[in-house]
């Protein structure tokens, strides 16, 4: 899909896009900051022995490990 250039739109396009766009959103289903924050919370701390970067990878299993030094002489 070619990008649109909101500059070379009429006024009457514009509001079509602004309108379409509204009847999206009016059908999404809405919940608080508070409660979804919490949720969010939760599920970070119950995975949070499983994620790597929270708890490390181990040195036999790193594939980004460097494999040798460098040594300039």
């Amino acid at each position: 899909m070619p990008a649109i250039n909101i500059e070379d739109l009429s006024e009457k396009d514009k509001l079509k896009m602004e309108v379409e766009q509204l009847r999206k959103e009016v059908k999404l289903e809405r919940q608080p900051v508070s409660k979804c924050s919490e949720d969010i919370k939760n599920y970070i701390e119950e995975r949070s022995g499983e994620d790597p970067l929270v708890k490390g990878v181990p040195e036999d299993k790193n594939p980004f490990k460097e494999k040798g030094g460098c040594v300039i002489a």
